[in-house]
């Protein structure tokens, strides 16, 4: 079977990004298994933009997707062996402290401007200050979303009470619940939050790049397995992923349809707040020491941890940064 040439066009682009040669036919691709924490995040759709692009294909590589609904599902399946690499959020790397077999080792994205605060219409709250006393929906309990909730009680130097914090999984069960009003508000991606904005269903906030401008909102991880026993693949893997961060930033129209395809929006909405997303990424994996000493503290905060772990329990140095040119 002749490839065609829109995928040859692909391959060759893909190659010349990842800095390889493209396999030779009939060569075997190693397949690895990658699961993303959530559905709504523009960065962990770029596995998709990968997968169109021939990027990761030109790094001898075949990629099985998976989604989960939150954090705690994403490294239980990393536990398990069920998945080889995660991409998810940096309150997520204090679960290696606890014992899960998978450390980070790149950060995909920095402080958390593609996080957004919405409130629903029912519950006809207009300003920070109303939410005292109320309900905040996110999709786990020790998720990234439960974290940023909670500085919305330390910032406004309330008592942690101040707020209830409800765990409900993906953000269509925290519509749902914000439009029977048994939520007030939820934290979600600037996307969603702007898509439920612009549909008429709440109004947003604000996001939390000023709330928490040092910070790790996005990183990979990598099961222990193959950190020790096959480093030169964890390499391949990164330095393709970087690539198609590249790519991302390079490529906008490209980037918002794969976007809007992947996490189900509008492109206009995408394409809104494309900026937001790449002023937030992180283009090479490297660790930011301030940033992880937030992380530190936010493992205390969300229980994930009753004491902050040294940075070498929570990940692995020597494979950021990445050069992908």
């Amino acid at each position: 079977m002749q490839t065609s040439r829109r995928e040859a066009i692909a391959i060759l682009l893909a190659s010349a990004f990842v800095g390889v040669a493209r396999p030779a036919l009939g060569q075997t691709l190693t397949k690895v298994r990658v699961g993303k924490a959530i559905s709504s995040s523009f960065p962990f759709s770029g596995l998709e933009l990968g997968q169109k692009t021939g990027i990761w294909k030109a790094a001898g590589l075949e990629i099985e997707i998976s989604t989960f609904r939150g954090d705690g599902q994403l490294q239980q399946a990393l536990a398990a062996g069920s998945v080889d690499f995660g991409f998810g959020s940096g309150p997520g790397m204090g679960y290696a402290a606890k014992g899960v077999p998978a450390h980070a080792v790149a950060a995909v994205a920095n402080k958390p401007a593609n996080m957004a605060l919405v409130v629903g219409k029912a519950s006809r709250v207009t300003t920070i200050a109303g939410l005292k006393g109320k309900r905040i929906g996110v999709s786990t309990a020790g998720s990234l979303t439960d974290w940023l909730a909670r500085n919305i009680a330390v910032s406004n130097k309330w008592k942690t009470t101040d707020i209830e914090i409800l765990p409900m999984g993906d953000m269509r069960a925290r519509i749902a619940a914000m439009r029977s009003g048994e939520l007030a508000a939820a934290v979600t991606s600037v996307q969603e939050a702007y898509e439920i904005q612009d549909n008429g269903q709440g109004t947003v906030l604000t996001t939390f790049a000023d709330v928490v401008p040092h910070f790790h909102t996005h990183v990979v991880f990598a099961r222990d397995a193959l950190i020790k026993g096959n480093p030169n693949l964890v390499r391949r893997f990164l330095k393709a992923w970087f690539t198609t961060a590249a790519y991302l930033r390079d490529h906008r129209a490209e980037a918002v349809k794969n976007a809007a395809d992947t996490m189900k929006l509008d492109p206009k909405v995408i394409d809104e707040t494309y900026p937001i997303e790449i002023s937030g990424m992180n283009f090479d994996g490297s660790f930011d020491p301030a940033a992880l000493d937030v992380i530190r503290a936010s493992l205390k905060d969300l229980g994930i941890l009753d004491r902050e772990p040294p940075v070498s329990a929570m990940l692995v140095t020597g494979f950021a940064p990445v050069k992908v040119n």
